[in-house]
């Protein structure tokens, strides 16, 4: 199993206190340390699983954006940009403790900006996250048009990681993020963009097909 670098400064960490802890409890067999050590491998398998980093298989379709998180969709809703008037969509994920947490590129595009935006720390199903929680969020051009990756984080998610530099070109599927513990990421897209997820649907990083552009 691959494991996210995020994890590092957790997961080695935590071994090292696991070991010494274990070391403790063989030779000195005292009875505290026993549930002391349960309770130390219960966290240290929580972390492996939260961090593992699956490889995933892109579509082969160029006209699809893919999913840019691991979870569930939460919300699906049509809206008008209140400046530009220009209709677009929005898909919400939410991320929970036993999702892969890592955020990946939808599509080809040059990163036009990337905007951190401090905030509150809401749970983040609740659709106000959106808006007034902590956030990064990534402006991409693609050929299609533009389109907006919100990293939100949630309320137990305190560390936005935004891999993303103005100006650079990335490709669907690379690693654009990752966001320590329950989170959220919502992805907007233009409105001709034909959408391919329903409410409640879990979807995979970099794997699913969010929607298709008609060309």
């Amino acid at each position: 199993m691959r494991l996210a670098p995020e994890g590092n400064i957790i997961i080695y960490p935590l071994f090292f206190v696991l070991v010494i802890s274990f070391g403790f409890y063989f030779f000195l067999s005292v009875s505290y340390l026993f549930f002391l050590n349960l309770f130390l491998l219960a966290l240290f398998i929580f972390c492996l699983n939260f961090f593992r980093d699956p490889k995933r298989n892109l579509p082969h379709d160029e006209n699809c954006i893919v999913s840019p998180a691991d979870g569930k969709i939460i919300r699906i809703k049509e809206f008008e940009d209140p400046i530009t008037k220009e209709k677009l969509r929005l898909v919400s994920i939410f991320l929970s403790v036993f999702n892969v947490h890592v955020n990946r590129m939808p599509l080809d595009g040059i990163i036009k900006s990337v905007r951190y935006i401090k905030g509150d720390f809401l749970a983040a199903f609740d659709h106000k996250a959106s808006e007034q929680n902590e956030r990064t969020e990534i402006s991409i051009e693609t050929k299609f048009g533009n389109m907006i990756v919100k990293q939100i984080a949630g309320l137990v998610a305190r560390r936005i990681l935004c891999y993303a530099k103005e100006n650079e070109k990335m490709l669907a599927g690379e690693r654009l993020g990752f966001i320590r513990f329950g989170s959220r990421t919502d992805i907007i897209l233009p409105h001709n963009v034909t959408l391919n997820v329903k409410m409640e649907q879990k979807v995979y990083g970099g794997e699913t097909i969010i929607g298709k552009y008609e060309v």
